[in-house]
């Protein structure tokens, strides 16, 4: 059992992200981790055990042509939400809104489901006359 609380996992994890140091991430992880990124649509890549979340986390740190900035951070008991924009460019259509859904076992990261603000357009139901 871990004397870390949930906020503190989640704002190690946050800090990875954005001062782009992956070293941080290789305390935060369980062995049955299981994570979906939030590309590609409809359902975003699936990445199972330590290793592979590992792997891709530690890479999205790295990038330094990136910038993860957490919006708001919700922690309820062994869950926490991130409310987070994702940079890619100088742009101001080069970043990306979304949220992370975060559960924790015994200190340790063990799901993780990622979804975003579409890049594409999604018809509304009005406008494909499923409205009724």
């Amino acid at each position: 059992m871990s004397d870390r609380t949930t906020a503190d996992v989640i704002d190690r994890f946050n800090h990875a992200f954005v001062h782009h140091d992956p070293s941080v991430l290789a305390g935060l992880i369980g062995d049955d981790c299981v994570m979906e990124a939030i590309q590609p649509a409809p359902d975003g890549a699936r990445y199972e055990g330590r290793d592979a979340c590992l792997a891709f986390w530690q890479a999205l740190a790295e990038d330094r042509s990136t910038q993860f900035e957490p919006e708001e951070v919700v922690v309820a008991g062994e869950r926490a939400t991130i409310r987070w924009r994702y940079r890619f460019g100088d742009g101001p259509a080069d970043s990306v809104r979304g949220v992370n859904l975060m559960r924790l076992r015994d200190g340790l990261i063990v799901e993780a489901l990622g979804y975003s603000k579409t890049a594409g357009e999604v018809p509304l139901a009005a406008e494909s006359g499923l409205d009724g």
